[in-house]
């Protein structure tokens, strides 16, 4: 079997574009993968075409020369643009061989490790930056069965904040641990804002609502900066979702201080993603792979999530998204009473892409997430 095409199609997601891919063979067998980057998109689905000269031609089941062959031979480091390139045509090629070996994707991953998967929910926080609308939103959260949910309090916050801005952070904090009560995880979400001192305050004030993990609270390019907070703080540090080679989650680990590792699957792709599960694991550490992207993403981290021992918690969006979303796939990851569960006859991914669902939605420039302007939680599109 020879790869003979790779194509893209962007969707036009009102808070950020999703990129995804389509790989064809020559035995009339296609997969499916995604690589949506924030702010990216149509430079990802340049690179994905620059690159499928490596892949075309090639058997889709030699995954990890692909990986190898689509970082040396450019010598050149792309980051991010690079890395979620690899991974959408990666993770296409994955998707192929469970069609072709009428296997789910986890099966070829080492198989079940568990039968469900607990969830977290994220993007549910589409309201003013006030604790009451916080509150309502969170209660309404748990009254779908969720466990656990995650949420920014910091507004457009950047490296230190007044008393006034910091305060209120706080006072979202403690409204939504009022809502959902002492046995629901909340997952206080940082988007790599703070300078190091300004985390440890925030994560000293934090604490005494018992928060599960405060989430990236330091920018990921100095990892001696994470690496002190994690030491320091009183609330477990949870990272990675930015880093985009084994390396750097082998330097990060090294220090022994994160144990919580958010590894993002599309800055990776899905071998090198199964890599640093292990390594993880190896440091008796969990993972909760970064799923903020667009569907196909959500059901990727399902298919790793559920043949890695070590795996913690799963992100979820979808749930909250436009309706129109959950037609984009044809067979969508779904949640039920907090939990996903992957079935057996899932192959490959166990879905395909819904063309004509994505023609209804074009690529915008104004879609993508305005972390440091105000108002960014409503997702909504950007102008200016």
């Amino acid at each position: 079997m020879k790869i003979t095409d790779v194509s893209t199609y962007i969707v036009g997601n009102a808070w950020k574009n999703w990129v995804f891919t389509r790989v064809d063979t020559d035995e009339g067998l296609h997969g499916i993968g995604e690589c949506t980057l924030n702010g990216f998109a149509k430079t990802v689905e340049a690179a994905v075409h620059e690159l499928k000269r490596f892949v075309i031609g090639h058997d889709p089941f030699d995954v990890e020369n692909h990986t190898l062959r689509l970082f040396r031979e450019v010598y050149s480091d792309g980051g991010q643009i690079q890395g979620a390139a690899l991974a959408g045509i990666e993770f296409a090629c994955w998707d192929i061989m469970g069609k072709a070996t009428n296997l789910p994707v986890y099966k070829l991953l080492g198989g079940r490790c568990h039968e469900r998967l607990r969830v977290y929910a994220n993007g549910w926080y589409r309201g003013p930056r006030e604790p009451q609308s916080f509150y309502e939103k969170a209660k309404d959260v748990v009254a779908r069965g969720y466990t656990a949910l995650k949420f920014d309090p910091f507004g457009a916050a950047w490296r230190a904040v007044d008393r006034a801005d910091f305060a209120l952070a706080i006072e979202i904090i403690a409204a939504v641990r009022a809502a959902v009560g002492p046995d629901v995880d909340v997952l206080v979400e940082g988007h790599n804002r703070f300078s190091v001192h300004t985390a440890l305050q925030f994560a000293d004030a934090m604490a005494p609502y018992n928060p599960t993990w405060f989430e990236a609270p330091v920018p990921p390019q100095r990892i001696s900066d994470m690496v002190e907070v994690a030491r320091r703080s009183p609330v477990p540090v949870a990272c990675g979702e930015d880093y985009y080679c084994a390396p750097q989650f082998a330097e990060l680990l090294a220090q022994s201080a994160v144990r919580i590792i958010q590894l993002e699957p599309q800055y990776l792709g899905m071998s090198a993603a199964k890599q640093v599960c292990g390594m993880v694991n190896a440091v008796n550490g969990v993972t909760a792979p970064h799923s903020a992207q667009g569907p196909l993403c959500s059901l990727v981290c399902a298919h790793l999530n559920t043949a890695t021992p070590n795996f913690f918690i799963h992100e979820i969006f979808d749930e909250f998204n436009d309706d129109w979303s959950a037609r984009i796939l044809t067979n969508p990851a779904i949640v039920q009473d907090g939990y996903i569960a992957l079935e057996d006859d899932r192959i490959g991914w166990g879905t395909d892409l819904n063309y004509a669902e994505i023609a209804q939605h074009p690529y915008n420039e104004n879609n993508f997430l305005p972390l440091f302007r105000s108002g960014w939680e409503r997702r909504k599109p950007v102008v200016g």
